[in-house]
């Protein structure tokens, strides 16, 4: 399918090639701002996650009985999912009327207060109720944080990047969670080295108090990098939406609505491999902790070298082809993947979780940011891409650990939770199936420059 005028990928497309003049290394440096950001948000909000498996349930809820412990620690976890909505809807809002750059550095800020004073809580034993209470309060701090970062991260990326490399450009930033996951987990397993008293006292804080360096760092970068070319024709056509949620509401619902059902079973098998898997290993498979640590971070390494790679094939063959494959791909491994790691073999385990969260997984994270960005207009774009992926991530990856425990503890195996993570990679590929097109590197043509009045009509 051809781009037209009033295709929302095509006002993206005339938009970054009304600017040829302008110099390759901003959108080199909008990558890299994009990517650093995206490994700080990432870092943070994981140690949160890989702490509730190992750390919280015993240092704010040790009046509970161990299950329920587990999961009132993942309840905890889960209500920065159910936050990451509402920093959608927020930051949503600004970066699409003020701005994608000013929008991230704010979410970067606030994240990095949250990680920090997570560090900083006293426990069960020293303040009662109130450390759960802290506990969550900034979990959803964190969580509103993420909801702006993500979809406004991946657009500094998409919204600079030539219009036949949008898959490969919007897959770099995606590379930020897993260096972020790879650097948690990394951090914790060193750490689980420590005598348990020592860990369970201190040790557990240490990466949530360095996360002011990284912090620092990626306000460092970020600060250099400009507006992206894309929302900065749109704000001199006067373009930016009143009120943009208002607009995607009642002219985008249908696109809102497949972007979210796209994104849940990515979100919902990622929580499970690194977040419920770390628990659940090292309770009922008897796995070591440090163990069931390193092989998610294989996966995790695994990931940094695919999403690229993924990211130009999707340019190659067109991105929702793309990412409709990968969903029947998902819907049909994730079955034999998640037997494997029910076998009780140290080496099935390492391949099964180096297979899905280092080959299943990225063939829908890697093309989705091009893919989501292409199904919104200029004005609500980060409004809508954010609050898809972050109402997906609420109900997928939010329920996730929950869903998955009730479900072991039910069934006593791992193939009902792969049952619920196929049935969502099947809805994802109906989906994506309805979604709009976006044309590959080889059918690209060139595509005139977005009159305001051919942009006002987009959505109309």
């Amino acid at each position: 399918m051809e781009p037209t005028v009033n295709d929302p990928l095509s006002a993206l497309d005339g938009l970054a090639a009304a600017a040829p003049r302008r110099a390759l290394s901003p959108r080199y440096k909008a990558v890299a701002s994009a990517t650093a950001g995206s490994i700080i948000e990432g870092f943070d909000f994981i140690a949160y996650g890989t702490a509730a498996a190992l750390v919280f349930n015993r240092q704010f809820f040790p009046n509970l009985d161990p299950t329920s412990a587990t999961l009132a620690s993942f309840g905890a976890f889960a209500t920065g999912l159910f936050a990451r909505p509402l920093g959608a809807v927020l930051f949503g809002h600004f970066g699409d009327r003020l701005g994608r750059k000013s929008t991230l550095m704010l979410s970067l800020f606030l994240m990095g207060f949250s990680t920090i004073a997570i560090g900083l809580i006293p426990n069960y034993a020293q303040i009662g109720t109130w450390s759960a209470v802290l506990l969550v309060v900034l979990r959803i701090l964190q969580g509103i944080a993420l909801g702006g970062e993500m979809g406004g991260a991946v657009l500094m990326a998409v919204e600079h990047a030539p219009a036949s490399r949008a898959g490969l450009f919007g897959s770099l930033p995606q590379i930020g969670p897993p260096i972020g996951l790879l650097l948690s987990t990394l951090a914790f397993s060193l750490l689980t080295r420590l005598p348990e008293p020592a860990f369970q006292s201190w040790g557990w804080r240490v990466p949530f108090l360095a996360s002011v360096v990284l912090v620092m760092l990626g306000a460092f970068v970020r600060r250099s990098v400009g507006e992206t070319p894309v929302f900065e024709k749109a704000a001199r056509a006067g373009q930016p939406a009143d009120v943009p949620l208002w607009q995607l509401l009642t002219r985008h619902k249908k696109a809102l609505l497949l972007a979210i059902g796209a994104k849940l079973p990515e979100v919902t098998l990622y929580y499970v491999l690194t977040v419920f898997l770390v628990s659940y290993a090292s309770t009922r498979l008897g796995f070591s902790r440090t163990a069931v640590l390193q092989v998610v971070m294989l996966g995790a390494a695994i990931q940094i070298a695919t999403l690229p790679l993924i990211g130009y094939c999707a340019d190659r063959v067109g991105v929702r082809r793309f990412y409709l494959g990968g969903a029947v791909v998902m819907a049909l491994c994730v079955v034999p993947l998640l037997r494997w790691i029910d076998s009780g073999s140290l080496v099935a385990l390492q391949v099964a979780v180096a297979i899905a969260l280092g080959l299943n997984y990225p063939l829908l994270f890697g093309p989705q940011s091009a893919l989501f960005a292409a199904q919104f207009p200029v004005a609500v774009r980060f409004s809508g891409i954010s609050i898809g992926i972050q109402f997906a991530a609420a109900i997928g990856g939010g329920l996730a650990p929950i869903v998955a425990t009730a479900l072991v503890t039910r069934f006593h195996s791992l193939q009902p939770v792969a049952l619920y993570v196929g049935a969502l990679a099947a809805l994802a590929a109906l989906c994506t199936r309805l979604m709009k097109n976006v044309p590959s590197a080889q059918t690209q043509t060139p595509t005139p420059m977005p009159t305001p009045m051919s942009l006002n009509s987009q959505g109309e």
